[in-house]
């Protein structure tokens, strides 16, 4: 079985979810006055970031971890439909080029996934209309139907993400040479190099430097 594997910032969605998330939270009619607390927790690991004296991939997952603990009263049903209120805004930014090559690829038999460390109801509602047989995304949990924003996520990230491809596909027979994988930046490197095919999409400079020297290809 061949596998084709997506990537979603920058490589299906053209732009940054979690920037989109940002804003939808601060201008949103009735859950506006939860930026405030969230945007508080954030702001000392991403200062950190900018300095290099905190990891990015830290950074992110206390992003992550804070913008859920901003909506810690929603029920699982109102969690999907706010999520399901951004998944609108991001239907006229998916890369039509990337989108055209999924399908090819559902044309042509192979195994289609997408990974990311999107959350996982938030990455359903954009890519509904799309034949994905695999969506691995960041898993959020409640409690007596709540988001219980106190457990710590599994960050969906680097590495995480081929671990997370391997538990899916277990079992299966899978032809990694004349598999496909498509990423946008460097910590897709673990996802790229499982495959015989990489495809660098519109890749952040350290991504098209190795892409170049390795004469992969880049849409």
């Amino acid at each position: 079985m061949r596998v084709a594997i997506f990537d979603f910032d920058g490589t299906l969605y053209s732009k940054e979810t979690f920037q989109l998330m940002m804003n939808h939270l601060k201008n949103h009619p009735e859950h506006s006055s939860r930026y405030r607390q969230f945007y508080r927790t954030i702001m000392p690991p991403y200062i950190g970031h900018k300095l290099k004296i905190y990891p990015e991939q830290k950074m992110r997952e206390r992003s992550v971890q804070a913008y859920l603990a901003a909506l810690d009263t929603f029920t699982q049903t109102e969690l999907e439909q706010y999520f399901g209120e951004i998944a609108e805004q991001m239907h006229g930014d998916l890369n039509l080029t990337v989108v055209e090559r999924l399908k090819n690829h559902v044309a042509n038999n192979d195994y289609v996934m997408l990974v990311s460390g999107a959350f996982t109801p938030l990455l359903h509602a954009v890519t509904k209309q799309l034949p994905i047989r695999t969506i691995i995304g960041t898993e959020i949990l409640y409690k007596n139907n709540v988001v219980d924003h106190r457990t710590p996520l599994s960050h969906v990230q680097g590495p995480l993400k081929t671990i997370k491809i391997k538990e899916a596909l277990a079992g299966q027979d899978i032809d990694w040479a004349n598999s496909y994988a498509y990423g946008d930046s460097h910590s897709d490197l673990p996802v790229l190099e499982l495959v015989g095919h990489p495809v660098a999409v519109q890749p952040k400079s350290k991504l098209r430097t190795v892409a170049e020297q390795r004469h992969w290809e880049i849409i």
